[in-house]
């Protein structure tokens, strides 16, 4: 008989070292567990700035109650590196409209003046789309990334050592110009986006290594670890953030580790939830091999996921831009025209 996951685990990520600057092995071992078994847990502990977390899920309600004429000067229609303003209804998972507006994210960089043919994720490198009329959101959401790249190194680096590796494993392919992504996230209920079919977002797994997601008290959030059909909520816990791991993970690990399933459930009528997902993420040009890992958790792979819907890549960039394409595809059309036409006549 099979078992069931039915709750996330919480680790304390104040613990994750000790005094020698070394891994804690019982905190090590708690990783990996939760890594490997579930896919999901929440860290307490992190080292925040006290009321940080609040102030930007403030912050960010404050924006989404903006007129939609004042947001849409955002649209990430205008953006071949799909930042910005997503209007309400028009991301796309699984086919079908989720029911959310948002602000989508990253570095801070110049586009790059040539992109090669046969690579043209590159071009999601470039400018952020912020709000001149209100600077707070930019300020405390890039202050937030910067506290959340931290975070993710210290899990990334943890979870290596958990797979039998170096610390510093997994480094290389975030030097110099990481690729991280943001999104400030406004759910409302179904009603409000009919055709959402009470979906907040759809299931889906996530493209890079680590995702660090700041949550409201509202709830929604629900879980399907491998193998299983239960699906089990991720509760709100203050002061937790929820973590999960990314397709980039899977491909490494041959599946030791995997981008667990999840989904959010619409909020009921007239209750909003906001959330902050960041997707710690190496270079857009990265491409991530196979570890070698250990006999005992090497026996323990179960392959990499396979969806023809969703085939996952090594190459992070083109990983990642698939994911774009699919879910903005209007952004996709006005931006990517050749490649999309490319992808459907294949």
């Amino acid at each position: 008989m099979k078992n069931v996951v039915t709750e996330i685990p919480v680790l304390d990520i104040s613990t994750s070292r000790n005094a020698d600057g070394t891994f804690n092995e019982d905190f090590v071992a708690a990783l990996r567990d939760a890594a490997h078994r579930v896919g999901f847990f929440q860290i307490v502990g992190y080292s925040s700035q006290e009321g940080q977390d609040q102030e930007l899920l403030d912050t960010i309600a404050e924006f989404f109650n903006k007129p939609v004429e004042q947001k849409i000067k955002l649209d990430n229609r205008n953006s071949a590196q799909f930042r910005g303003y997503t209007r309400m209804g028009t991301e796309i998972t699984r086919g079908r409209a989720d029911a959310r507006e948002q602000i989508d994210y990253g570095p801070e960089r110049e586009t790059l003046a040539v992109v090669p043919a046969d690579k043209p994720y590159l071009n999601l490198q470039g400018p952020n789309q912020f709000p001149e009329d209100f600077p707070q959101l930019e300020d405390r959401a890039m202050a937030w990334a910067e506290l959340m790249n931290k975070t993710g190194h210290e899990l990334l680096s943890a979870i290596a050592v958990g797979l039998g590796l170096p610390e510093d494993h997994f480094d290389e392919p975030f030097a110099n110009t990481p690729s991280w992504m943001g999104k400030l996230v406004h759910y409302v209920s179904g009603d409000v986006v009919p055709e959402s079919g009470n979906q907040g977002v759809g299931l889906h797994a996530d493209y890079g290594f680590v995702t660090l997601l700041l949550q409201d008290q509202v709830g929604g959030l629900q879980v399907q670890p491998y193998g299983q059909e239960e699906w089990i909520e991720v509760p709100p816990t203050p002061g937790a953030l929820v973590v999960n791991l990314g397709e980039m993970l899977e491909v490494a690990t041959d599946g030791y580790l995997m981008a667990t399933i999840h989904r959010v459930i619409a909020p009921p009528a007239g209750v909003d939830r906001y959330s902050v997902p960041f997707f710690y993420s190496p270079r857009l040009d990265a491409v991530i091999d196979k570890v070698e890992l250990p006999a005992e958790l090497a026996a323990q792979a179960r392959g990499v996921s396979d969806d023809p819907e969703n085939p996952m890549l090594a190459s992070y960039g083109a990983n990642v831009l698939k994911g774009w394409l699919r879910a903005h595809p209007q952004t996709a059309a006005i931006h990517y025209p050749e490649v999309v036409k490319a992808k459907k006549s294949a």
